[in-house]
């Protein structure tokens, strides 16, 4: 049975006048590619994403790429700070090598970001599950550390993180067909069936399901949240991964005390944040042409609205 479907508008808690960077909390993002040969270099999806965190009011961001891109994936997002990922010579990356830098990276950190613009292989499906399998810090499992969830047989074993998915219906449709869902091809796009796909997914791997597309559903297998804001200017590659860097940066600063809001209400404040940021762009520049930093350079206006 699909719980009921709710649309409220989630709370934004206050700001502490006398909080300092450590008060609000530490991101780590993992991610980016270094493309060899035939592969795309994938800089701006962690850049994005950790830019997202700082703006959406998280003290502090860490990024985790290949050391060979770091010095410019910190360009984009110089408030950043950044450990470099060990690759072979084929820019492939060195999974055992690498976790020593994504241990540092995680330290201290409050919420992880997992998979913008990661790539795919055999190093990071090793990378994702050795993550998700901890369960310390709440993980955003994103891009294609979901792919490499999908590649993983019996995957739903190891997520033992408190995590957040956020599929697109691709996505979401190879998650399914991993775990063998009993679903229809049409699930996660029809607007019918997207609650209760959302709803099936999230508690087949006791997690949050954020399942992306025009009004997208948030749900914990017991609760589902439809967003009734954004448009049509979302509809832009690395939008998706400033969804990612938003809820993070929300569960960096919320989950802890003294707030200890859940997970569901970070993802769903996150997703909001993220469509009205769109709104706000979009009364002044029309549905297209947006670019993900946009978003981003929205943020705060969205935030200071909120708490209004």
């Amino acid at each position: 049975m699909t719980p009921e479907l709710s649309n409220d508008a989630p709370h934004l808690p206050p700001r502490d006048p006398l909080g300092h960077k450590g008060t609000f909390g530490t991101v780590a993002v993992i991610g980016g590619s270094d493309g060899v040969d035939e592969r795309r270099t994938m800089i701006g999806a962690p850049a994005l994403a950790a830019l997202a965190a700082l703006r959406v009011g998280a003290g502090m961001a860490t990024l985790a790429v290949p050391a060979s891109m770091l010095s410019m994936a910190l360009a984009l997002t110089p408030a950043a700070t950044g450990f470099g990922l060990p690759v072979n010579a084929q820019g492939e990356l060195d999974a055992s090598g690498a976790a020593a830098q994504i241990d540092r990276a995680m330290a201290g950190a409050s919420a992880v970001v997992l998979g913008p613009g990661l790539g795919q292989g055999v190093a990071q499906q090793q990378i994702v599950i050795r993550l998700v399998n901890l369960d310390a810090i709440p993980i955003v499992v994103d891009a294609d550390a979901l792919n490499a969830l999908a590649s993983t047989r019996e995957f739903a074993r190891e997520l033992r993180a408190p995590c957040v998915l956020t599929p697109h219906p691709g996505e979401f449709a190879r998650l399914a067909l991993a775990l063998e869902l009993d679903l229809t091809s049409d699930a996660g796009t029809s607007p019918a069936l997207r609650p209760a796909a959302a709803a099936v997914l999230a508690r087949r791997l006791g997690a949050i399901v954020v399942l992306k597309g025009a009004g997208t559903i948030v749900s914990d297998g017991l609760r589902v949240w439809r967003c009734d804001h954004g448009n049509a200017a979302l509809a832009v590659a690395g939008s998706g991964d400033v969804l990612s860097g938003t809820i993070a940066g929300l569960i960096a600063q919320f989950v802890r005390p003294p707030h200890r809001m859940s997970l569901f209400d970070c993802a769903r404040l996150g997703v909001y944040i993220h469509a009205l940021a769109a709104e706000r762009w979009s009364s002044r520049h029309g549905e297209a042409g947006l670019v993900p930093s946009d978003l981003c350079a929205e943020m705060p206006d969205v935030l200071r609205s909120l708490r209004g």
